[in-house]
């Protein structure tokens, strides 16, 4: 191996969220999971988990087997990663995760890296004390023998996309930001946000609920993001060391929280709840129940000025008000949807046979589609409750 093609050992926890972590760094060009520094202890995940090794001082440590080339990144930026985004103070445990197999270690495998973990523990120590953290409990010593873990270890987050990554940092950084960078709570204590609780370094899970979720919401509660160590002034009763972490928060006040990544579905049907209550938009759109004809909101929405009808939910854009008649009905209704913004589906229900129009983003029930509407075109029925309306913009 070159010189500038290192490897290291490091343990901090449970290893499927280290491995991830490490993976997303430049330089980093491949990490493993893996079992080192026991003795006389099957290297098995089956072995070290009994519960005879839980607190067996030779018990092999969860660690990951980091292979990094200098050229992109040093092993000092390494290691101030590793402590960032773990408890170093916490002896023979992370979090809710007892147990020997659970140290903090640094396993070196030259002298260099050695002299740098020493150099970076006194930095971080001196930055811990300033928050009131204990004393550093990571172990420094020579690798001997790293043994690969199982293969459903490998990759885990990858493999398992609906969990969570968890989070045991202590919130402290090398780069300390001034006091005036954290962010200000007091305009969360009135109205209702959804605070969406993140890690210090990369999450898998976070950025997948991003992708998959967060990116198509536009709906009018807005989206905060948050460490787990900026909740000041607010009233959380969920843990916080799992991310993301979901708190659907009023007036400063969790009304309720999710742990670990939600589907869209899980998302919307929990915000709709949150936004609405056991309301009549509720049962409509989560029920699939009906407006009442000529229903409050169906007298606001018939003749608004131009502009667009959103989902109440996810403020997805769902009709245009070019495309509203009045069919007399007691319904609003449309001759078509913006493109890509509903689905149809058999509606056998009551003894009828009709097309149901949902929501492609939040999955919430709109109503129906006939085939009488005017000059020939569908009749997309619409129930006024789960809309919004917003004036076409110059």
């Amino acid at each position: 191996m070159t010189s500038h093609i290192q490897k290291i050992v490091l343990g901090s926890g449970c290893f499927w969220g280290a491995e991830k972590g490490y993976e997303s760094l430049p330089g980093v060009m491949n990490a493993v999971s893996g079992y080192s520094d026991g003795l006389d202890v099957e290297p098995s995940y089956s072995v070290i988990t009994k519960p005879k090794n839980k607190f067996n001082p030779h018990n092999h440590a969860e660690v990951v087997e980091i292979t990094y080339n200098t050229n992109f990144i040093s092993t000092e930026i390494l290691l101030k990663h590793y402590f960032e985004s773990h408890d170093p103070t916490q002896l023979n445990k992370q979090g809710n995760d007892v147990g020997t197999q659970y140290r903090s270690i640094i396993l070196y495998t030259n002298e260099d890296q050695k002299r740098d973990a020493e150099k970076v523990i006194a930095i971080y120590q001196e930055l811990l004390n300033k928050f009131d953290y204990g004393k550093i409990v990571t172990q420094i010593k020579s690798l001997k023998e790293f043994h690969k873990a199982e293969a459903y270890h490998q990759d885990y987050i990858k493999k398992n996309p609906n969990g969570y990554c968890p989070d045991h940092s202590t919130g402290v950084k090398f780069n300390i930001p001034n006091k005036s960078d954290a962010p200000n709570n007091q305009s969360l204590k009135e109205g209702k946000y959804i605070v969406i609780i993140e890690p210090q370094d990369y999450c898998f899970y976070c950025e997948k609920f991003k992708s998959e979720t967060l990116n198509d919401y536009s709906g009018s509660i807005p989206v905060i993001f948050r460490l787990a160590s900026q909740l000041g002034q607010l009233k959380i009763k969920s843990p916080t060391w799992a991310t993301p972490t979901i708190i659907f928060l009023k007036d400063g006040e969790e009304v309720f929280g999710h742990q670990g990544i939600m589907s869209s579905k899980e998302f919307y049907q929990a915000l709709g709840f949150f936004k609405l209550g056991k309301s009549e938009a509720y049962k409509v759109a989560f029920e699939d129940a009906t407006d009442r004809r000529f229903c409050k909101e169906y007298n606001i929405f018939k003749n608004t000025p131009d502009g667009i009808f959103v989902d109440k939910i996810s403020g997805v854009p769902l009709f245009d008000t070019r495309d509203r008649y009045n069919s007399f009905s007691g319904w609003l209704s449309f001759t078509k949807p913006i493109d890509g913004a509903v689905y149809s589906k058999p509606d056998n229900s009551n003894g009828m046979k009709r097309i149901e129009i949902r929501s492609t983003i939040s999955d919430i029930h709109l109503g129906h589609v006939f085939p009488d509407g005017p000059g020939g075109l569908p009749r997309y029925c619409i129930n006024a409750t789960v809309l919004e309306f917003k004036k076409r913009s110059n």
